[in-house]
């Protein structure tokens, strides 16, 4: 799927506006600046960048209600996904994202971005030192599912919604986790791989 392709998807099937897809490029293209001195996203993956990254990280919008007052936590937001993109699509001034980070020179890519193309988000160096009080956490390549769940268990504020992008085996990792009754899941299809799960939790 090349670039226009990606852009049209994102305009008829997620709804981004002309001012969002212009944000998009934008951030893409100092991303890859960025990536020529610094390691933020795989070499291999520059040129599927759209189709990799960004759509991957659009299509999680589905899931999330941006007309509450609330926000969403995005955990190991890396380069900015999926977190900096939902923020790009975000328009609800009272909904707000938090981008948790461990490294430095992401987190002031990071800022960088925020600041550059004007987000609506905040970024957060760890996340075990501070309550998560967001309707929503989601991640993409963060930790395995056992970590991410010990986190809402133990350090974010109920109820809440985990969204989770994971590989072929998503289904393997939810068998070696012992989900509690407040604890309700379901697997939807990835758009951009057919081998990859989108894990929605319910943690009430």
């Amino acid at each position: 799927m090349d670039n226009d392709q990606v852009i049209d998807i994102l305009k008829k099937k997620y709804l981004f506006t002309e001012i969002g897809i212009n944000k998009l490029k934008e951030f893409s293209r100092q991303l890859l600046i960025y990536n020529s001195r610094y390691n933020l996203i795989s070499k291999s993956t520059e040129k599927s960048l759209w189709n990799r990254h960004i759509l991957d990280s659009a299509q999680l919008i589905t899931y999330i209600n941006f007309s509450i007052q609330g926000g969403i936590a995005d955990l190991g937001s890396g380069a900015g996904f999926p977190g900096l993109v939902i923020a790009l699509y975000n328009s609800n001034p009272k909904f707000h994202v938090k981008l948790y980070e461990k490294s430095p020179v992401k987190r002031e890519f990071l800022v960088y971005m925020i600041n550059k193309v004007g987000i609506n988000a905040v970024v957060r160096e760890n996340v075990y030192s501070e309550k998560i009080s967001s309707n929503y956490i989601v991640c993409r390549a963060f930790k395995k599912l056992k970590e991410i769940i010990k986190i809402s268990r133990e350090n974010a504020l109920k109820p809440h919604k985990l969204i989770i992008l994971k590989g072929k085996n998503a289904q393997e990792e939810i068998n070696n986790v012992s989900l509690e009754s407040n604890y309700k899941y379901k697997l939807e299809k990835s758009i951009t791989d057919d081998d990859s799960k989108i894990i929605i939790i319910e943690a009430e």
